[in-house]
């Protein structure tokens, strides 16, 4: 079989960016052809990620293409071999390749600047390279046996945790102030989720089968200093997210000490800061859970799970127990269920697209950055079922239990429903005695206690992960957490929860552009490299190394990112006030599929017109081998 060409170059033998290995012996693949035919002598050898004792036995194994390359695929008495195409800088030594960075480091080597960036920098493996060092630390390895610890009831208490949160309510509350009934809203719900949990396994896929983080995974799709940007837009939702859920949590906080001490109220106390769109005490209330939350933030990602435990069984309690306190209040739940929607004809359908599509934007990070939680799965198959219907479930719950206690409020208290279930609280608050401000209370602790939950899941971790790949040498999960909270204070959330209208139109906007990004990584991992990735080259910054594309770069990736951010540009537009075509706007209206969908496909096109390396022809997925990966260059 001939070798092919791509237009970065002739093809070249995997072992010649792989470090040799000491080995006196030589061995010949069992393919026909000159090119089929690798014989391993002592500066050849390497080295493959797959042990000897892969479960592959036979001798003969087949050999797979994308393009540029060939893969052979391992066996206990065949090593894995391959080609890539060689890029034009692949002529380039191993010092080469460090020049730009040595250079750097020269300059500030032996001064006090060089002392203290020392003292920061974290720790890491042995023998890397400069180059290596932004790509590489501990948080970003692959997951050794020993932390995977995530069984199937894990990822359980993880989504019904997590499903419990202020935001989920306020999202499917507000599908009822556009106009939608209860049951319209639900249905919405159910059909947004479950499409969500169905992305969320897709992504988290990767993450279970290869234990890599989302930084690491987007290397394969983007490049290896293409993906940085990616990284950098999902940690900027990720803190942007936190400040959100950080204030709707200090507004629980709020409702604890005002259960307590009724004088506790903004018209009670002097304002210091009336230009700042909000006021001492609920700032005041905002920093106490901002401040409560730092130490949560302290804990290794494998250990946390044991708060999910605790949030799914007492938070669910609390918001079941406000739900039965609402229906009573509400004299049954007959008025709720007769209540009819305000929307009718094409409008009643369009409004039922918004909420489908909400309910996904609701999501849009969290499916993004699903394996930085799947990596830590005991197996593969733990982190998909226990997903794929905990996720649909537990979110309608909260949302049917959002979407009653919302409408009961029309009948309590009259006029337009109460969309945020902390000033439904606040109402029982000042018109009930001691027994009902003690049930504020506890569901306001109850609330709290999600929003932590909340925050540290879905924010905190992601955004932390996500810094380390942008600053490996100084910065681990703990401390990028930390900055993440930083960014979360300094934002100041209350602006954008000033109107359900506002808060949903933001959650369009920025999912359109991680809809692009989770449509590439999906489309390289499934449609383009089947399954397969050669996990040391994603930390591999070696200009011959197939991740590394041009300039470390991959262009059809970004290509295909700014497609699918393209076809929403218009329509975003309208969305902010502008005059646009109506069918932009319809277009709009479905963002995260038109996004996801249109980056999906461009991608897959451009691959198919012009290969990428490292891919092959059939279902392959060799994650189940990795154990403890070593990256360092001349590392078995």
């Amino acid at each position: 079989m001939p070798r092919t060409h791509s237009e970065d170059g002739p093809g070249i033998e995997l072992s010649d960016y792989y470090p040799p290995r000491p080995s006196s012996s030589a061995s010949v693949d069992s393919d026909s052809g000159p090119e089929a035919r690798t014989t391993k002598t002592d500066h050849q050898e390497r080295q493959p990620l797959i042990p000897a004792s892969s479960s592959a036995s036979s001798p003969s194994t087949p050999r797979h293409s994308c393009g540029g390359g060939v893969y052979q695929a391992a066996s206990s008495s065949s090593r894995r071999r391959a080609y890539i195409p060689r890029p034009a800088a692949a002529a380039l030594s191993d010092a080469d390749e460090d020049s730009v960075f040595d250079f750097i480091m020269e300059k500030v080597r032996d001064t006090k600047v060089a002392y203290y960036l020392d003292k920061l920098a974290v720790e890491s493996e042995p023998g890397l390279t400069t180059a290596q060092l932004m790509l590489f630390n501990h948080d970003l390895k692959p997951v050794e046996p020993e932390r995977r610890q995530w069984g199937p009831w894990n990822f359980v208490g993880f989504w019904v945790a997590d499903s419990f949160n202020i935001n989920t309510w306020m999202i499917s509350s507000s599908m009822i102030v556009a106009g939608l009934s209860w049951w319209q809203s639900w249905l919405c719900v159910w059909i947004g989720y479950a499409i969500s949990a169905a992305f969320v396994c897709s992504t988290g896929r990767i993450g279970a089968m290869y234990h890599i983080p989302f930084p690491v995974v987007s290397r394969s799709s983007f490049g290896i200093w293409g993906a940085l940007w990616p990284v950098f837009n999902r940690a900027a939702m990720a803190c942007i997210w936190y400040g959100v859920q950080a204030w709707i949590g200090g507004n629980c906080v709020y409702l604890m000490i005002r259960a307590i001490w009724n004088d506790w109220r903004p018209d009670n106390i002097h304002n210091g800061i009336p230009a700042s769109g909000t006021n001492t005490v609920m700032f005041t209330s905002f920093f106490l859970f901002w401040a409560g939350s730092l130490p949560a933030i302290w804990f290794p990602v494998h250990k946390i799970r044991h708060l999910f435990t605790v949030k799914a069984y007492f938070v669910p309690t609390a918001g079941v127990s406000f739900f039965i306190w609402a229906i009573v209040r509400a004299k049954g739940i007959g008025p709720i269920v007769h209540q009819p929607g305000t929307a009718h004809g094409s409008a009643l359908g369009w409004q039922m697209v918004k909420g489908i599509m909400s309910s996904i934007a609701n999501f849009a990070t969290l499916i993004v950055n699903d394996p930085d939680f799947a990596r830590f799965a005991q197996k593969p198959r733990d982190a998909l079922w226990s997903q794929l219907f905990t996720i649909p479930i537990g979110f309608a719950v909260t949302s049917f239990i959002g979407i009653i206690v919302s409408s009961s409020s029309t009948v309590i208290f009259g006029g337009a429903p109460i969309w945020n279930p902390l000033d439904l609280l606040e109402r029982f608050l000042i018109e009930g005695g001691s027994g009902q401000r003690f049930g504020v209370f506890v569901i306001a602790t109850a609330f709290t206690l999600a929003q932590l939950g909340t925050n540290i899941a879905a924010n905190s971790v992601s955004a932390g992960t996500d810094m380390t790949a942008l600053l490996p040498r100084f910065l681990n999960i703990r401390r990028g957490g930390y900055i993440c909270a930083l960014v979360g204070l300094a934002m100041c959330p209350w602006n954008l929860l000033k109107s359900s209208n506002s808060f949903t139109t933001y959650l369009s906007a920025y999912s359109v552009f991680l809809s692009s990004i989770a449509g590439v990584i999906v489309a390289d991992y499934y449609a383009v490299r089947r399954g397969y990735l050669d996990v040391r080259q994603l930390y591999s910054a070696r200009p011959a190394a197939p991740y590394y594309f041009a300039l470390g770069v991959h262009w059809r990736g970004y290509a295909a990112y700014v497609a699918g951010i393209l076809v929403n540009v218009v329509g975003f537009a309208g969305a902010v006030g502008r005059t646009v075509p109506v069918g932009a706007a319809y277009v709009y209206d479905l963002n995260f599929f038109a996004g996801f969908i249109v980056a999906a496909v461009v991608y897959v096109a451009l691959c198919r017109l012009s290969p990428v390396p490292a891919c092959s022809e059939r279902w392959l997925e060799v994650g189940d081998e990795i154990r403890n990966v070593s990256v360092a260059y001349g590392a078995d």
